[in-house]
């Protein structure tokens, strides 16, 4: 589903970044396994899960990493947070961690300011 124009930012702010794996998926130009979508936001399965669920919920434009969130009026930044809730409550999860990484140092990768959502078993990080 390709982006539209969403409240707050114009069809140019989103998904930017034409070399960014997460831009691409936003625009469609790379399969992911949607579980789910809103007004400006997109939750996917993690390609290399490190729990039984693991999905990463992204904003349907780029930011570079947590640090940049006060870009986002408070408006938006309660509906990224209430799409999170929505994420794990649709996925079947009462109970769950969130995780952000906020640069390299800190184990970022990808650098799109994305949640991670992990419930079941987590396997390969500290408890």
């Amino acid at each position: 589903m390709p982006p539209s124009r969403r409240r707050g930012f114009s069809l140019p702010e989103l998904a930017s970044n034409p070399d960014c794996i997460f831009c691409k998926i936003v625009r469609g130009e790379l399969p992911a396994s949607i579980v789910n979508r809103a007004d400006g936001f997109v939750a996917i399965e993690d390609i290399n899960p490190k729990a039984d669920v693991h999905l990463l919920v992204i904003p349907e434009r780029h930011l570079e990493t947590f640090r940049d969130v006060s870009v986002m009026g408070g408006e938006e930044a309660k509906r990224m947070l209430d799409f999170v809730a929505d994420t794990a409550k649709a996925a079947g999860l009462d109970e769950y961690r969130l995780m952000i990484f906020v640069g390299p140092g800190a184990g970022q990768t990808v650098f799109y300011l994305h949640w991670h959502i992990l419930g079941g078993t987590v396997r390969g990080m500290p408890r």
